[in-house]
């Protein structure tokens, strides 16, 4: 893959829907979030016109705050999983990629007064439509001994919710998808927040 790769979600959609182009402008990923399901349920497409599924990801289990994200390829071939970090993830979001039953890597959030900025500035009448613009969130994937290997960081915005993904060092295909479904999920579920 070309980097950095760009993120964004569609604005007029129903459900959440949002496309990843790498640096030429080619689209890497596009992802449709189905709605009203009581268990997670993400196909990630190859293409906008949803006719090719590559990979799946599906919860563990109903609506829980600390549930398992497990992908899959379209053949059925497990790829790893994420999880958030329960409550330590109310005040710093945090999340656990797994390679079977080990944790490979972790997705840390940089600043979390950002998270508290952005709630409180959204509460101010007419003022509050700019905090897309000012507080924007940012995170880090790293391996188990600190190394950094990806970031996500938003794009300031009015109205829509644009990021940007760079690699910031070498990973085996496999990581690089397991980073790449992990940063996918966790803005699927971060994204009531900047």
């Amino acid at each position: 893959m070309h980097y950095p790769l760009e993120l964004q979600f569609k604005f007029w959609a129903l459900s959440p829907q949002l496309s990843v182009t790498d640096a030429h402008g080619s689209l890497v990923f596009y992802v449709k979030q189905k709605l009203f399901k009581l268990k997670e349920s993400i196909t990630v497409f190859g293409d906008a016109q949803q006719n090719n599924p590559l990979y799946s990801i599906k919860a563990d289990r109903i609506i829980d705050f600390s549930a398992s994200y497990n992908f899959t390829s379209s053949s059925g071939v497990p790829l790893g999983s994420v999880k958030r970090r329960g409550l330590r993830s109310l005040w710093k979001a945090q999340y656990d990629i797994f390679d079977g039953a080990t944790v490979v890597m972790t997705i840390r959030e940089k600043n979390p007064w950002v998270k508290v900025m952005d709630g409180l500035f959204s509460e101010i009448p007419i003022i509050g439509l700019f905090s897309g613009y000012v507080f924007n969130p940012a995170f880090v994937v790293m391996r188990s001994d600190g190394t950094i290997v990806m970031s996500l960081e938003k794009q300031p915005s009015f109205f829509s919710r644009k990021f940007t993904i760079k690699q910031l060092n070498q990973l085996s295909e496999q990581e690089e998808m397991q980073v790449l479904l992990s940063l996918l999920m966790m803005i699927l579920l971060e994204r009531s927040r900047g």
